[in-house]
């Protein structure tokens, strides 16, 4: 499959419709703008296309991150190579004096691009690389479609081995880690002829293959139910090797086979997902990382900026509040 990179909004809405029943609405909207103090280091990251948020904007962000109580924002790789140094230090010296730093930015290579232009996605890497890195930024994520029309899994995973090498390789000269989100919605895995890689298992499988030392796990809740993955193989793994984490909740009204990735829920909304043991697991690790929300809602989405930051923030807090 050819994907532009950053796609993963449209690849999900292309998978099923667009309907949600979601109780989002009828809950109270308020702005819990005190920092989370749970025994933990992770961080409470905003990251505004996940939820909904329209503006991109470094200082609209930071002013919506500070507000609410986020800890961190998504890099916009774009923006920080506009700008210039005095720009830079200036946005860097606001940050700190409100206490944000760097989540994890998108790669901005699609390993299922076609040649031609996943090279000329290849070739620009460096140069976002550096910007990221001079702005402080030390992430970046992307995603593993579970399914393919035309590759069988071998042929895929070959594929995602040798692309993954070349990316992390540059990522490493600029003091960057690459994470890898695992896709365990069923309703993908079945959507195309060739199952992929889809558990936390399959995943660390290619990251071995790789060879890379800075690929490692993004982390979704939403993935390690669906896919059927327990507390336990969280505990596998040390903090840094974990990049990111998403923590969603899923509707009450589908089995689990039949949830559609783009009809979440804000973390611990229904309870269907054990965001207690997913959370506990993840904090042992002693990841020291962005937390996020990606319910892909459409009741969260129409919201306005505010109400949107606020029930997310919200939302992560109740979650964090799990660990005591």
């Amino acid at each position: 499959m050819t994907s532009p990179p950053v796609s993963r909004r449209k690849f999900i809405k292309q998978t099923s419709s667009a309907l949600l029943a979601s109780s989002l609405l009828d809950q109270p909207v308020s702005s819990q703008n005190t920092p989370d103090d749970s025994p933990h280091q992770m961080t409470l990251d905003l990251t505004p296309r996940a939820i909904g948020v329209n503006t991109n904007q470094l200082l609209s962000l930071n002013a919506l991150a500070t507000k609410h109580g986020f800890t961190s924002v998504a890099p916009p790789l774009g923006q920080l190579a506009e700008l210039s140094d005095s720009q830079l230090g200036e946005l860097l010296a606001q940050m700190k004096e409100q206490g944000i730093t760097w989540g994890t930015a998108g790669c901005p290579v699609s390993v299922l691009s076609a040649p031609s232009q996943y090279e000329s996605q290849l070739a620009r890497l460096p140069a976002l690389a550096r910007s990221l890195a001079k702005a402080g930024g030390t992430r970046v994520n992307t995603y593993i479609s579970p399914s393919s029309a035309s590759m069988t899994y071998m042929t895929n995973f070959q594929l995602w081995s040798k692309r993954l090498r070349q990316i992390a390789a540059i990522l490493k000269d600029h003091g960057q880690r690459l994470g890898l989100e695992y896709i365990g919605t069923h309703t993908l895995l079945i959507r195309r002829k060739y199952p992929f890689i889809h558990t936390m298992a399959e995943t660390k499988d290619l990251i071995d293959d790789t060879g890379a030392s800075n690929i490692g796990f993004v982390l979704d809740s939403w993935h390690w139910w669906q896919a059927g993955d327990r507390a336990e193989d969280i505990l596998t793994l040390k903090g840094e090797e974990i990049i990111a984490v998403d923590l969603n909740d899923a509707p009450r009204d589908k089995p689990k086979r039949e949830q559609l990735d783009n009809q979440r829920e804000l973390p611990m909304a229904t309870g269907v997902i054990d965001t207690r043991s997913f959370l506990s697991a993840i904090n042992q690790t002693g990841f020291d990382g962005p937390v996020r929300a990606e319910p892909f809602n459409a009741p969260l989405n129409r919201m306005d900026d505010e109400a949107a930051c606020a029930m997310t923030s919200a939302a992560l807090k109740k979650a964090f509040a799990l660990l005591g």
